[in-house]
């Protein structure tokens, strides 16, 4: 294995299960890639096994926290190539590609559909619940071990509110929607700053552009202005010195 992620990895998303799994070839190339890639920082999605232009075997991985550069997909495929020739887990020449999981990404673990809430999802069923093995809808959370879904394909009465056990999914995919595009974009920008970062390819934030310490006031003190005397030309100090004059005011006493 070569050029692991470096920094550091929560361990905890790292190692967590996936619930939707493949069958059959695709299982036994996913025992093979799947202790690699975690050996290497990252974590399996999904593998794909199709025979258009000749077999392609194609591994979707991610880092933990969801992103994934080019240099990340080139690394895998070194390390993961000598792995699956000597494991010879396809019985026919193959052609391996490596890729992210794109935005309308599969959802196969329960933080995938935990990170997702609000947005919309298709899902397949292994085992059908309530007749049907097809749904959409919008992700509403993980209760226990079933994915809440409020459903927009929904027939008259059909439940629009359903709880699907995540083992008994075949398949989860997001829905490309302009908010996931600008959620995936923000994301995307925040992960590779993030790297060039620990790259140190780039500084870190400026001053200015850093959170505020909330401890500190930012309110400017205020000035004390400058005591100024009293003024000495009043009209009472006048009346006062017209009548010290006249000899009203004996100058000798006090006011």
């Amino acid at each position: 294995m070569s050029d692991p992620i470096t920094g550091s990895v929560d361990t905890e998303l790292l190692a967590e299960p996936r619930l939707v799994v493949e069958p059959g070839a695709a299982a036994r190339v996913s025992a093979v890639a799947g202790p690699v890639l975690q050996g290497m920082g990252y974590r399996l999605v999904r593998i794909k096994i199709s025979g258009e232009a000749g077999c392609t075997v194609q591994i979707m991985a991610e880092r933990p926290d969801g992103s994934m550069q080019i240099e990340d997909c080139e690394a895998i495929s070194r390390a993961l190539s000598p792995v699956l020739d000597v494991a010879d887990p396809i019985d026919r020449a193959y052609r391996l590609e490596v890729s992210s999981p794109g935005i309308d990404r599969p959802l196969v673990r329960r933080s995938d559909f935990e990170r997702y809430v609000g947005h919309l999802v298709k899902i397949e069923m292994a085992v059908a619940y309530q007749g049907r093995k097809r749904f959409r809808g919008t992700l509403g959370g993980v209760e226990g071990d079933a994915v809440r879904l409020h459903r927009d394909d929904a027939r008259a009465g059909e439940d629009v509110d359903v709880s699907l056990v995540m083992e008994d999914i075949a398949e989860a995919r997001l829905v490309l929607t302009d908010e996931l595009i600008a959620e995936s974009m923000r994301r995307g920008k925040a992960a590779e700053r993030e790297l060039r970062r620990n790259l140190g390819l780039e500084p870190p934030p400026p001053p200015h552009a850093q959170k505020p310490d909330l401890s500190k006031s930012n309110k400017p003190k205020p000035k004390l202005k400058p005591s100024k005397p009293a003024p000495k030309n009043t009209k009472e100090h006048r009346l006062a010195a017209e009548r010290l004059r006249r000899g009203e005011i004996d100058p000798t006493r006090g006011d």
